[in-house]
């Protein structure tokens, strides 16, 4: 059985983006060389990534782009490989394609995705704060895994949607690096198995 891994940079309030439109890049992040590695070394251990339009649409209008080009530095050109090269699933209602080793997934989404992680082996890698939701709500997300920067946005896109009721979490590993970033990855308490 495979395991969903929600994967998101944040800041220290649990915001992933400060103003609509920062798209993953604000300029409050310190992603320096050797966290990109790590992003690298992490994302290149996945079976499949599964993400929300938003997301993938803005992954696939820079990384394959980036992997074609020489001028790109090399942890860069590394993670544009990985990315055009994974098997991804977009989950969306408004595309009707996409390229990348991509498939669509529009219907039955929660069913669909748990006999994905049903039938697969490895950690399945989950972009999108919308899909993530969706996922923890029903019990199929079963780890987070946080890169804190150290700053205090004080407002903007949360890491998860309003939720019911609290979710428990037990930590499986932390990591520091350069620029004051810390690494977290929980597991989420009542998964489903």
């Amino acid at each position: 059985m495979g395991r969903f891994v929600y994967w998101m940079n944040v800041s220290l309030d649990l915001r992933i983006e400060q103003t609509a439109g920062e798209n993953g890049g604000g300029q409050w992040m310190r992603i320096t060389e050797t966290l990109h590695q790590e992003f690298n070394d992490r994302a290149a251990e996945l079976t499949a990534m599964v993400q929300g339009r938003v997301v993938y649409e803005l992954m696939e209008s820079y990384w394959p782009q980036v992997w074609a080009d020489p001028s790109e530095p090399q942890v860069m050109r590394e993670y544009g490989r990985i990315w055009t090269t994974m098997p991804k699933i977009l989950v969306s209602t408004t595309r009707t394609s996409a390229n990348h080793n991509t498939r669509i997934l529009a219907d039955n989404v929660v069913s669909e995705l748990a006999e994905l992680r049903a039938g697969t082996d490895g950690r399945i890698g989950v972009g999108g704060a919308t899909l993530a939701t969706q996922l923890l709500a029903t019990g199929l997300l079963d780890e987070l895994l946080v890169f804190a920067h150290p700053v205090i946005l004080g407002t903007g896109r949360p890491l998860f949607d309003d939720l019911d009721s609290p979710v428990e979490l037990d930590l499986l590993e932390q990591q520091s690096f350069d620029q004051g970033v810390t690494m977290h990855r929980y597991a989420i308490r009542g998964a489903l198995v």
